[in-house]
């Protein structure tokens, strides 16, 4: 079985710079979330070893390239080309920029890829002055008036200029003297001619040379030990794929080169279209009228063909090509060992061997001559996402790859990733793409593969994929954000008025930012509300869900947990009750890719102050809770269900991190006599948490242990994905129970069925199903007093646990994280002997690792 391709990450951290015209404004850095609007600006602040990524869009400026990288670590200049569309530089949009649009003088290091280059004056475009170790790759330049599209000149060295479109009727490119090392290859060039000049050692390899009864590839002044080889040179009047003979024969020489020019420069396997009538070589001072007097008299040219060369018209629009028709005497003739010779073609394709064509190159033998290799197009295969085995709990992995017609000698060609968070499309030749999601839930992806560099966009279309990432918990010691009685996180202590909202900012959490946050899990109390309502947490952003967190009655004051998504720094908390109420929050943890696990547990009673040898909480005592024995010693934080019975007094109860000061925040408010529940998320430490009874009389005390963060090889291996606030269950109207009768309540000692919400029927291959829930459940018009336990539907009794407990005609609500069996189901059990409405809200679920 072959190896599976490299993943390529998606980002780098600090490799790279971001130039869009769209999306910057003014004082970015050049940095993801802040372009910069200018090639200029990016140039002066890249560094060795970083890439400038310049997104689609017109950019009319000029740009001196002034700063140099370092050997082996260049500074590149990317134009990422794909299917947004391409990288316009100079003339554009209808501003007249003057002077040369990329000068690189005096630098070194630096590469220079994919623009787009127009320009109306009579000056050159690109300019390479006393440069070195400079790569001029896929560039598209096109100037009616310029004496060179390019110009490589003063003491330049080890300049290459590759891939490129040059159309004009000036030289496509110009090596001048002083010049050493140069490279020209894999390039087109339309109604544009080559040019060396006193540029010794010059290699010029596989283009294509299209002209109108004009010469081609001309090596002038003292240039010896030029290599001219794989090059399509076309000088016939009429049009590429119809030429014709010119009225003037003598100006249409294909490859001229002087007579100080001809020591040791060598010319072979290049394919010379005779139909123009001009001399096909004027070598040393003499034409030459035919490819046999050429040989006979230099030498040269063995592997040489004197052919119309079959070209088809032009593709493309402003980068464009030639391609070659199938009975193109270039296809599968070229000297695959040629000096310069590319891995890629123009098009960044690789070199094809059609099976019905006889290979007569040199080397593999099937490299075609000229820019363009005929490959026959394809398509795509292995299109996929997944979750990345052994990474982190957002990370995914999305894979694709050509399918070419016929067997290739590399597998490259243009792909772009762009996943469900990212702002730019990422183009480059990567089959594979490693990306970190910066929220948990349903993420996606949208694959091209190009075979024409993006000239033609889109490229293959190939729709948009999806998988679901988890988020992992962290949490943290309980933090007052929100209490309107004294101003904290309002400007003043008025309570929140009826049918409205409070916005409560949470830009960052410890060391996360807001945008990497997927969720927060908050304690919310409503106090001293003046009517009967109910509270809902939601997203800012977001439409108001049908759902509620917290209910209440005038003068309760009541607490639960809530699990709320985060999607801009901001959360909503809504007052739906008729009159005024208080609101408190205190923050208990936060889901991101960092943090811990999840192990759902079936719910277990870790602690019952009522039974045999133990004795209620004392008045404002703490204890401490034990749970050692019932989780793995690196857990950093439990799932407890908290419930407080038959307390003597008002009061609050605490819990909080074991040993730690007893906290501002609460987690329930109890009134004397009442039984009440709350879900607590509390870190452990040492295996402890603390409990503490803030009251003037003694209580008892109920946990039950839910679940627990910690490590993978504690088994803590499962991740949050935020799915709601959404209504799943509703008695009162059949909300998710369509087969039930209409309106009829849970009955006494019922345990009712049902399926959490997941998004397994959206996702593609990967699809991970939920291994546990987070609901709401409110109990509402209840007959009699009892309570609700949620557990796995695969066991065959409840537990001695309990989520909600509730007295008759009281409405009561509670957070439950619930572990939903192998079955991927969940009970719940009225333990009452009257009847309930009961309805469940779901916050979240969560899913398996990776295997």
């Amino acid at each position: 079985m072959a190896a599976p391709p490299p993943v390529t990450q998606a980002t780098t951290s600090g490799s790279e710079l971001y130039v869009s015209v769209k999306d910057c404004a003014s004082g970015a850095d050049g940095s993801y979330d802040a372009p910069f609007c200018t090639i200029s600006a990016a140039a002066a602040a890249a560094q060795p070893g970083q890439t400038v990524l310049v997104q689609p869009g017109d950019y009319p400026e000029t740009v001196s390239l002034t700063r140099s990288g370092s050997s082996g670590a260049p500074i590149t200049f990317r134009a990422v080309n794909g299917p947004d569309g391409s990288v316009r530089v100079g003339y554009v949009g209808g501003n007249i920029v003057p002077g040369t649009v990329f000068s690189l003088v005096g630098v070194h290091d630096v590469a220079v890829e994919g623009f787009t280059v127009l320009t109306p004056e009579t000056v050159v475009p690109v300019l390479v002055d006393d440069a070195s170790d400079v790569t001029l790759d896929g560039l598209a330049i096109r100037a009616a008036n310029a004496p060179a599209l390019v110009r490589v000149t003063g003491a330049s060295s080890d300049v290459t200029v590759s891939r490129g479109w040059f159309q004009g009727t000036a030289d496509g490119v110009s090596v001048e003297a002083g010049v050493t090392g140069a490279v020209v290859t894999a390039s087109t060039f339309s109604e544009s001619r080559m040019l060396v000049t006193d540029a010794p050692g010059t290699v010029v390899t596989g283009n294509t040379v299209v002209l109108t009864c004009r010469q081609g590839i001309s090596v002038t002044g003292a240039s010896p030990g030029v290599s001219l080889r794989n090059n399509i040179v076309q000088t016939a009047a009429g049009t590429p794929s119809i030429p014709q003979a010119c009225a003037d024969p003598t100006t249409a020489t294909a490859i001229s080169v002087s007579a100080a020019s001809t020591s040791q420069t060598t010319a072979d396997h290049n394919l010379i279209d005779p139909t123009g009538g001009g001399a096909p070589y004027h070598w040393g001072g003499t034409d030459h009228a035919t490819l046999a007097a050429f040989r006979a008299a230099t030498g040269q040219g063995g592997h040489d063909i004197a052919a119309p060369p079959r070209l088809q018209g032009r593709s493309g629009g402003e980068r464009g090509w030639y391609p070659l028709l199938t009975t193109s005497p270039a296809i599968d003739s070229a000297d695959a060992t040629a000096p310069g010779v590319t891995a890629t073609d123009l098009l960044n394709n690789p070199h094809a061997d059609p099976p019905e064509i006889a290979n007569t190159g040199t080397g593999n033998g099937y490299h075609d001559r000229g820019a363009v290799e005929m490959i026959g197009w394809g398509d795509l295969r292995g299109y996929d996402i997944r979750r990345k085995v052994g990474g982190g709990p957002l990370d995914v992995v999305a894979r694709m790859g050509p399918i070419y017609k016929y067997p290739m000698d590399g597998s490259v060609s243009m792909t772009a990733f762009k996943f469900s968070d990212d702002r730019y499309w990422r183009v480059g030749t990567a089959t594979s793409m490693s990306h970190t999601f910066r929220r948990a839930g349903l993420v996606s992806v949208v694959g091209r593969v190009n075979y024409t560099g993006f000239r033609n966009i889109p490229g293959s279309g190939t729709g948009r994929l999806h998988t679901v990432v988890g988020a992992h918990y962290t949490p943290v010691a309980p933090t007052r954000l929100l209490d309107t009685r004294a101003a904290l996180g309002v400007p003043t202590t008025t309570p929140v008025p009826g049918n409205s909202e409070v916005v409560l900012p949470i830009e960052r959490v410890g060391g996360t930012s807001a945008a990497d946050i997927t969720a927060v899990v908050l304690n919310v109390t409503v106090t001293q509300p003046t009517t009967a309502g109910f509270l809902t947490v939601y997203p800012d952003g977001a439409t108001l869900p049908n759902a509620s967190n917290v209910n209440f009655v005038p003068t309760e004051t009541v607490p639960n947990l809530v699990t709320v998504p985060m999607s801009n720094g901001k959360i909503r908390i809504r007052n739906s009750g008729g009159g005024t109420a208080h609101v408190v929050a205190d923050l208990q943890g936060f889901y991101s890719g960092g943090g811990s696990g999840f192990e759902p547990l079936a719910p277990r009673r870790v602690l019952d102050t009522r039974s045999a040898g133990n004795t209620a909480f004392p008045a404002n005592t703490t204890r401490q809770l034990d749970l050692s024995g019932t989780m793995p010693a690196d857990a950093t934080a439990a799932i407890l269900n908290v419930t407080v019975t038959k307390p003597a007094a008002n009061g609050v109860l605490k819990v909080f991190p074991g040993g730690a000061p007893v906290p501002v925040a609460s987690n329930l408010n109890f009134v004397t006599g009442q039984t009440i529940p709350n879900l607590v998320v509390v870190p452990v430490v040492g295996g402890r948490v603390s409990i503490h009874n803030q009251s003037s009389g003694a209580t008892h005390v109920v946990a039950d242990l839910a679940g627990y963060y910690g490590s993978a090889a504690s088994g803590a291996t499962d991740s949050y994905v935020p799915n709601g606030p959404v209504r799943i269950i509703d008695t009162r109207n059949n909300t998710g129970l369509p087969e039930r009768p209409l309106g009829m309540p849970l009955q006494p000692d019922e345990r009712l069925i049902f399926h959490p919400q997941s998004e397994r029927t959206s996702c593609w291959g990967d699809c991970p199903a939920a291994t546990g829930g987070v609901f709401n459940l409110t109990v509402t018009k209840p007959t009699e007093a009892g309570f609700l336990t949620m557990y796995p539907s695969t066991d065959a009794q409840p537990p001695n646990a309990s989520n909600v407990n509730f007295v008759g005609g009281e409405t009561a609500s509670n957070l439950a994280t619930v572990n939903v069996g192998q079955f991927g189901t969940v009970r719940v059990h009225n333990n009452s002997r009257g009847s309930a409405h009961l309805v469940v809200d779901q916050t979240g679920y969560f899913i398996g690792p990776v295997s």
